[in-house]
């Protein structure tokens, strides 16, 4: 299997190659798509392809990476040997013409391709071992699915220090998986016009605070009868989780009382602690009472919307 030149992007023009991409599904698309992704949702990526959502400029991270893309592709050259080069082509599945694949590099004289990342040190527990953020694994079996490739390296600079590179080999049972999941994404939810259902990701929620940043004061609104069926299910919810927390905050509590004045515990399978955190803050209400022209210097104000619930006597 061969995979169809969609369109060359050599001198493509960003517009342009976002225009190309509401067509289908790409690589970073499928892990919002599967529910794997911390940054997208199902939501925001069907916002995406009907045209319904502005692309933002790209972020300080996504800035950074792209302009380290480069730097890491020849790191890797350099300590594997392979050779590298651009793609420099939208590439489509032959026979799921939806499926896109804005590849980073090509491997020369290979049927090969590799991924280029920047991580943050946070995020170097994720990258430890053989381990790949599973949401970069779904995006590197994506483009083996649009290629036909057998394997796909991935390389990544994390924390600014530390250069991983890993090989992924083709996972035909998770590719057939990825295509019956975006093919039911492309057919009943893009091409009907029909939204997926916003779900609990915090993607979900940033798309919602960016759609409506600010309530209008004073207005109201009658709610559809779905609301009641919502709000019967939130208030279950809300019990089990507090029945839940309370479970969590007795077993830690009677752990703690194990612990005494110990920091540490060994029991077979863990490692139990209980440290000292030392921390300080501004005592704003003292600081605006003893300095209130400080205070107003460097106070700063912001909207955000308080969501809430109550019962109607």
């Amino acid at each position: 299997m061969q995979a169809n030149v969609l369109a060359r992007t050599l001198n493509m023009g960003r517009d342009a190659w976002l225009e190309i991409r509401k067509g289908g599904i790409g690589g970073s698309d499928a892990a919002a798509i599967a529910g794997l992704s911390k940054y997208e949702s199902p939501v925001v990526v069907y916002l995406e392809k009907m045209g319904q959502l502005d692309q933002d400029e790209p972020g300080e991270a996504a800035y950074w990476g792209n302009v380290l893309e480069d730097i890491v592709a020849k790191e890797f050259s350099s300590r594997t040997g392979f050779k590298v080069k651009r793609c420099n082509a939208v590439l489509q599945h032959p026979d799921y013409p939806f499926m896109l694949a804005n590849v980073d590099r090509l491997i020369v004289g290979q049927n090969v391709g590799l991924e280029c990342k920047t991580a943050s040190a946070y995020l170097k527990d994720l990258w430890e071992g053989d381990e790949v953020p599973m949401q970069y694994l779904i995006q590197c079996q994506h483009y083996m699915a649009v290629t036909g490739f057998q394997s796909w390296w991935i390389a990544a600079l994390v924390g600014g220090n530390t250069f991983v590179y890993k090989k992924i080999e083709r996972d035909e049972e998770l590719i057939s998986q990825l295509i019956d999941i975006e093919k039911n994404f492309w057919e009943n939810h893009v091409l009907a016009q029909v939204s997926p259902m916003l779900d609990g990701s915090e993607a979900s929620g940033n798309l919602l605070k960016k759609m409506h940043p600010a309530a209008e004061e004073g207005t109201e609104t009658e709610l559809p009868l779905e609301a009641d069926d919502l709000l019967e299910e939130l208030e279950t919810a809300k019990q089990e989780e507090k029945g839940a927390s309370e479970r969590v905050k007795t077993l830690e509590n009677r752990l703690k009382a194990m612990l005494g004045n110990h920091e540490a515990g060994l029991a077979r399978n863990y490692v139990v602690t209980w440290k000292n955190i030392e921390s300080r803050r501004i005592d704003s209400k003292a600081l605006k009472a003893e300095h209130p022209d400080i205070y107003e210097r460097f106070a700063k104000s912001s909207i955000s919307r308080r969501f809430g619930v109550k019962a109607v006597k």
